[in-house]
């Protein structure tokens, strides 16, 4: 399953890293390159990627690399989680990586503040590339924190929303929906009662719903996290008010939370064949690019339709942006070979060829500008609608902290107390989740 291992509840599986990583000062931000990349020197690159075809592509990207660079040689250690990674970035030595690829881009802002991963800026200056004009905006943000490069990304995640498109045709909807008002309604008249259930349910807007989380529903609002202060926002920009009224309005609309709760515990489970949009029984689903392998690989018995999620109604203009995350790459600071560590990453994340064939490798999207309009590329002509996503400046990301996810997993929580009706005022919960995250953040720093 290409590149999807860490989909599931990334805000939430960042945290489980942090404990490591406050521990992990093992070096300067500034590159502090003494090596000669022109001699003859050995990498060790450590990844996460696990699945076959992931480990293959991983072989033929790097294969690349040393027939470019016949000097370096890299030995290349798979299926790294974050936790032995950052153990190894704390421990230093022979074996310990020079370069590293993480799926968690929520913890950039741990490996940046304590610095683990090496600031890549200067070697961005010298090799004179301009990141804001290499990569598309959303993730040039994630793989920075308070003017520190320490990551570059490595393809990437985009968000959309998929259909059921012959259960539209049933239905009467000739498009998918553009804003949240129109979308209430589509999800309205695609969803088929059944007694105290459902035959077919539109939409599944729980923030338990697989990819229905926060930050993603977030990200159409186009949020600001973080004041010039570093202050949590959530209690002042008012897209976060709007963001978590319109899917509790979609929760109320479809049933209810907890007449919802009780259908989706009958559904299948998310990275599986029976996933509900695969077998119809649910008709439309927020989720990533790699969703679109999975339903065809499921061969379900309807035609799919794929589009950019719906924006508010007052931001009508700027619909077809989403939500990016995706794969980081960086340099440890305990290596001693980061000119060498630098031709790799530099390679692996800048040249267009290597990107592209990478990425039609694993089925993620491309994370450069020129690679996401490559012709070289190949993929599904459903698939182009997550490589406009990635290329729209007005996509969102969410931001890199200090102590990493743990500000999402704070909101996430107050989104599943909103939802179920724990919580009932939103604007005094919005205030409490904020000062919890300032807190946080003090307290981490």
């Amino acid at each position: 399953m290409p590149g999807i291992s860490r989909k599931a509840a990334i805000a939430l599986a960042a945290s489980a890293s942090i404990a490591l990583l406050a521990t992990a000062c093992t070096g300067q931000s500034s590159s502090g390159a003494e090596d000669d990349a022109s001699k003859e020197t050995t990498l060790n690159f450590w990844h996460a990627w696990s699945a076959p075809a992931e480990v293959k592509a991983v072989k033929s990207l790097i294969t690349g690399f040393e027939k470019a660079h016949p000097n370096i040689h890299v030995n290349v250690v798979g299926n790294m989680t974050d936790d032995k990674i950052n153990q190894a970035l704390r421990a230093g030595g022979a074996k310990a990586p020079d370069v590293i690829s993480s799926f968690t881009t929520n913890n950039v802002g741990k490996f940046c503040s304590s610095g683990a991963l090496v600031d890549l800026n200067p070697f961005f200056e010298k090799a004179k590339i301009d990141p804001e004009k290499t990569f598309p905006k959303a993730m040039n943000e994630y793989t920075q924190f308070e003017g520190n490069r320490c990551t570059v990304p490595l393809l990437g995640d985009a968000y959309g929303l998929y259909y059921n498109k012959t259960a539209f045709d049933k239905a009467g909807i000739k498009s998918p929906p553009k804003t949240w008002s129109e979308f209430e309604t589509v999800a309205k008249k695609l969803t088929i009662t059944q007694g105290n259930t459902y035959k077919q349910l539109g939409f599944m807007p729980n923030y338990h719903g697989w990819e229905s989380t926060t930050e993603h529903y977030l990200g159409q609002f186009s949020p600001t996290y973080f004041g010039a202060d570093g202050k949590s926002n959530l209690a002042k920009d008012p897209a976060f008010e709007a963001g978590f009224t319109l899917q509790k309005k979609l929760v109320d609309a479809l049933g209810g939370y907890k007449k919802l709760e009780t259908y989706r515990a009958t559904l299948g489970d998310e990275w599986g064949p029976k996933h509900p949009f695969h077998t119809g029984q649910v008709a439309m689903q927020l989720d990533g690019e790699w969703r679109l392998g999975m339903a065809l690989d499921a061969k379900t018995d309807f035609e799919i339709g794929v589009a950019p999620l719906p924006v508010p109604d007052d931001q009508a203009d700027e619909y077809g942006k989403g939500y990016i995350t995706g794969t980081i790459a960086g340099i440890a600071a305990t290596s001693e070979k980061r000119n060498a560590a630098w031709e790799l990453v530099k390679y692996m994340t800048t040249d267009t060829d290597a990107v592209v064939g990478f990425s039609n490798a694993i089925h993620n999207v491309p994370s450069t500008l020129e690679a996401l309009k490559s012709p070289k590329l190949k993929y599904d002509p459903r698939f182009k609608t997550f490589l406009e996503i990635a290329a729209n400046p007005n996509s969102t990301t969410s931001p890199a902290s200090v102590n990493g996810g743990v500000y999402l997993a704070t909101i996430q929580e107050f989104g599943y107390a909103y939802e179920s009706g724990k919580e009932t005022d939103l604007k005094a919960g919005l205030a409490k989740t904020a000062k919890q995250i300032d807190t946080d953040i003090a307290q981490a720093q």
